[in-house]
């Protein structure tokens, strides 16, 4: 195939490059003298680089047409990556000047995983003169090349098919060194980019961390970087970015999480700089949802914010023309599978929010019906991964599905609690919320929201345990405020106290007006218990114990 910038050449020319093209040279060559003589004073005509990718066959898979300066290297992505990391295929080029390789060159051999990038420099008489290839070593650090310079190109002697079976065989035994190669898990990268104090950031990486655990990724390397100024069409700048591609090739990642939510453009633009799925931090969560989710309700919800999330994120890339078509019913003419893909994604928006229409008209009677029993209602609202699943648990003696993950529970859980004197509340488990929640993620909690909005009584349990509880009391608290819950009954209740000083636990309690507990032993739950009773009944006394 021929690729660049064909335009402007003679029939001559075209066909020059055409027999090139069906070339195909012995396995054991870089590159034969014969090839490089044509391509050089092919080269030297046009005035213009001229490349080849080339197999480990010897076929030729693309002729390149550059101008004086560079050749544009096509998408290669249908070359998949071997179990040693590369990808199996080479590039030679021409360079008009006697160039040594550049820096982009040896970049695109990093990002590309070449076999080996080399350069056949063009003398005055076309004919092949200084020669330079390199190719990467294998190394469990930062990517690694070796440079290989000769003054006269036809002093180059190299048995390519010996050299890249071993070179294939040692990176193949250092990666298995320290990467599992048949575990099947998504093997991710994570990244932090932005104008926040180092200690905030590093938080917010922690988490990030936790929700790729939650999310079976396994997390190989974290990337933090705090810049000046945030660059629109990356968020990282393009130099930092073809780093960060290179290390993650390197550590054989097939994942890109950003800790910040980027645009629709910057997953585009970032897209085109690597074959490597990138995605940020709500992609992330509503991918938890989706793997978590169990209920009806909860499934509609999570596909429905997923939906809402990717629509304006479909990218055109690789789409087609369609057929023309006209009339009722037809696709139009020129209709690409771009607008085709957008449609049918509004059109199961639409279908799937009749359907939550459907299903909430069935939650709205079921806490009429609750409302009508006279119960109090509570629920237990809290950052996530706090032990609201577990206090449930242990107050009802249920069941409740409970996990040391984040997002353990989507699905609402009711319970009933007993006291004394044949009183009872109607208590809710809920989905955990977490600090910079999207707008676009709200809506995968409406069925939580509106059991919140019902509720006499909200718990805020917080995780006293974490050494960020003060940011996760803020994070919660603002959800709330911004649902407009803020008129609602809240009671703070401190869990996990066993595991913090107890020297400090009563100064704790008292600057928050909160109650201590521990989710893990009833045994704590006295306080708690009298507190509900003295909200709930104020004119009863009823002993506890």
């Amino acid at each position: 195939m021929i690729e660049g910038k064909i335009s402007g050449l003679k029939a001559s020319q075209v066909k020059a490059l055409e027999r090139i093209y069906r070339r195909k040279m012995p396995a054991d060559a870089l590159i034969t003298g014969a090839l490089a003589r044509y391509l050089t004073e092919l080269s030297h005509e046009l005035k213009r680089q001229l490349g080849l990718i080339i197999d480990r066959s010897g076929a030729i898979q693309y002729v390149i047409v550059g101008d004086d300066r560079e050749i544009v290297i096509p998408d290669l992505t249908r070359y998949s990556l071997g179990r040693s990391g590369l990808r199996g295929l080479r590039c030679v080029h021409t360079h008009l000047k006697r160039e040594p390789l550049s820096r982009d060159d040896l970049t695109d051999l990093e990002l590309l995983r070449l076999d080996a990038m080399a350069v056949i420099g063009v003398g005055d008489d076309g004919l092949p003169a200084y020669f330079s290839y390199a190719h990467l070593l294998p190394t469990k650090q930062k990517s690694q090349i070796e440079l290989v310079e000769l003054e006269d190109f036809h002093r180059f002697v190299l048995d390519f098919s010996a050299f890249i079976h071993a070179l294939d065989r040692e990176m193949e035994r250092v990666a298995a060194e320290t990467i599992d190669l048949a575990d099947g898990r998504e093997r991710a990268l994570l990244i932090s980019v932005g104008q926040a104090s180092r200690q905030r950031v590093e938080d917010s990486m922690a988490e990030l961390d936790e929700l790729a655990r939650t999310a079976n990724l396994v997390v190989i390397d974290q990337v933090i970087q705090r810049p000046r100024k945030l660059n629109p069409r990356f968020l990282v700048g393009e130099g930092k970015l073809r780093e960060i591609i290179i290390r993650a090739l390197q550590q054989r990642a097939t994942l890109l999480v950003f800790d910040q939510d980027l645009t629709p453009n910057q997953i585009r633009s970032i897209s085109e700089t690597t074959e490597m799925k990138v995605i940020d931090r709500s992609q992330l969560i509503l991918d938890i949802f989706a793997k978590r989710a169990q209920s009806r309700d909860g499934k509609v919800q999570v596909e429905l914010a997923q939906l809402k999330y990717i629509l304006p994120r479909l990218s055109g890339k690789g789409t087609a023309m369609s057929r023309l078509m006209g009339g009722i019913g037809g696709r139009g003419p020129g209709e690409t599978k771009l607008e085709t893909d957008r449609r049918r994604i509004r059109d199961k928006i639409r279908r799937l929010e009749k359907q939550l229409d459907s299903l909430g008209r069935g939650r709205v009677q079921r806490r009429q019906k609750r409302i009508r029993a006279g119960l109090p209602i509570v629920s237990i609202v809290g950052y996530t991964n706090a032990g609201k699943s577990t206090l449930l648990n242990a107050l009802t003696r249920s069941d409740v599905l409970t996990e040391d993950l984040l997002f353990a529970t989507l699905d609402t859980a009711t319970r009933r609690l007993r006291f004394p004197l044949d009183r009872e509340v109607i208590i809710t488990d809920t989905v955990g919320f977490i600090r910079d929640l999207p707008p676009s993620l709200i809506g995968a909690f409406k069925a939580t929201l509106e059991e919140l909005e019902d509720a006499d009584l909200l718990l805020h349990l917080v995780d006293l345990s974490n050494p960020r509880y003060e940011e996760q009391i803020k994070a919660v608290d603002k959800v709330l405020d911004d649902l407009d819950l803020g008129p609602q009954q809240r009671l703070l209740v401190f869990n996990k106290v066993d595991q913090v000083s107890a020297e400090n636990l009563p100064h704790i309690c008292r600057r928050y007006n909160g109650v201590p507990v521990s989710a893990l032993k009833r045994d704590s739950f006295g306080p708690l218990l009298e507190e509900m009773q003295r909200r709930f009944w104020p004119e009863e006394d009823v002993c506890l114990t």
